[in-house]
């Protein structure tokens, strides 16, 4: 078998089998495969596409190219959920603990933010002492004795996905719909759950800016997953406008506590209200989404959910203090309003562009190497449909320097569109797929 033959066979339009797939994963992640090779490759297939059994194929090839997850030590029936990504999306931080409070053990890797988009372990380690280089065993352990653990995501998962992404991001390539599909869904069946429920973000301020596109990919991965063997539920939501209304780290574990003490954004708790029933049906605890919203809502109400979150933060070296006492959670020292410079409905808000004035603050990372500020970002106080008189506060910036807060603010502004007229508020939950 010679990788040029691959190459040709694709460019021409030929589907690869399992053997030719295995074949080019596993000499590239050997090295035995150059990367223009690769590179070749993935512009064939950006050009020609996948079939559903190639496509499945790439997936499973990517997944065991390196270490799978066994959960098999962990009680109960173990439901994984991801995120495609986006502004001011905290939903692990409050979904977690409400899913671990109602007997779903939750055991979970998570990655950092890169660009706009926050990571959850950043955010987390808003709480001091916080760490996710937890052991495998330990991992387990956590999740018996408390029902939530999370960990950062190793180089021996899915080693060939790190490798393949990084190559198809320089050679624009990224954007293909089984090119995608095979990137997330080979690390989350590498993670070892049992069932999968994925967020699938539309909009501004998503990957995936248009809704057909969006649908398209959820429906493509819960594909694989079904073949793969693995329950699997897609979500697709809104991502518009910013998530809530925190963006910056320590700003949004705020929110999220807040949420899980009953007074979060209706957004913000809708969202997790429907991913929760999503992992509490997959999870065998519910029989309906009535029935699980009832659960996760009462999770709340006795406060449980909010006692959960502070045990995991504990079990994993944080100062759960800051869970009861949020004040303890680090401050910025300069805190003002982004004054509305006319009257007016909000009409649209350029979600990416209020990413990056969090990201201008220093809440997330222009490159790896970046070292993130956890307690800049903002808070909106206006969203779409709502409407604002001229000198009223569109939001709070939260920053730590003078120049950084004038940047961002110019392009806080920016992202503001307005309208004479009112504004119907945008539809969150887009639709749901299993």
């Amino acid at each position: 078998m010679r990788m040029y033959d691959l190459i040709m066979k694709k460019r021409n339009g030929g589907s690869l089998n399992r053997e030719e797939i295995d074949y080019f994963i596993r000499g590239y992640v050997s090295g035995e495969i150059p990367d223009y090779q690769v590179s070749a490759l993935m512009m064939a297939i950006y050009f020609q596409g996948m079939t559903k059994e190639e496509t499945l194929q790439l997936t499973l090839a990517m997944a065991h190219s390196g270490d799978m997850l066994d959960l098999s030590g962990i009680r109960g029936i173990k439901v994984d959920k991801h995120s495609t990504g986006g502004v001011g999306d905290k939903t692990s931080l409050a979904l977690t603990p409400m899913v671990a409070a109602c007997g779903i053990p939750v055991a979970k890797m998570s990655g950092r933010g890169l660009g706009h988009t926050g990571g959850t372990i950043d955010k987390l380690e808003s709480f001091p002492g916080f760490t996710t280089g937890l052991s495998e065993e330990r991992f387990i352990r956590n999740v018996n004795e408390i029902g939530i653990a999370i960990m950062g995501q190793t180089a021996d998962l899915a080693p060939a996905d790190k490798k393949l992404y990084a190559l198809r991001d320089v050679t624009a390539t990224v954007d293909n719909m089984s090119l995608i599909a095979s990137s997330i869904m080979s690390k989350k069946l590498a993670a070892g759950a049992d069932a999968i429920v994925l967020d699938v973000k539309t909009g501004s301020g998503a990957f995936m800016k248009e809704e057909k596109d969006a649908v398209a990919l959820a429906e493509e991965m819960v594909e694989i997953g079904r073949q793969a063997g693995r329950n699997t539920i897609a979500v697709v939501s809104d991502m518009d406008q910013p998530l809530g209304y925190a963006v910056g780290n320590a700003l949004e574990v705020k929110e999220a506590i807040d949420t899980l003490c009953g007074r979060g954004p209706e957004d913000f708790l809708e969202l997790c209200l429907t991913l929760g029933s999503c992992m509490l049906i997959a999870g065998g605890k519910a029989e309906d989404p009535k029935q699980a919203r009832k659960l996760l809502q009462g999770v709340i109400e006795d406060g449980s959910a909010l006692r959960k979150f502070a045990q995991f933060v504990e079990a994993q070296g944080g100062d759960a203090a800051a869970v009861y006492h949020p004040g303890l959670l680090p401050k910025a020292s300069i805190v003002r309003p982004v004054l509305s410079p006319r009257d007016g409905y909000i009409a649209h808000i350029a979600c990416d562009e209020v990413g990056t004035a969090s990201l201008l603050l220093g809440g997330g990372r222009q490159t790896k190497e970046s070292e993130i500020d956890l307690s800049v970002g903002l808070v909106l106080q206006a969203k779409v449909g709502d409407y604002v008189h001229a000198g009223e506060p569109l939001a709070i910036l939260h920053a730590n320097d003078e120049s950084k807060e004038r940047e961002a603010r110019k392009r806080f502004l920016d992202a503001y569109h307005f309208s004479r007229g009112p504004v119907d508020k945008p539809k969150l939950i887009k639709g749901i797929m299993m």
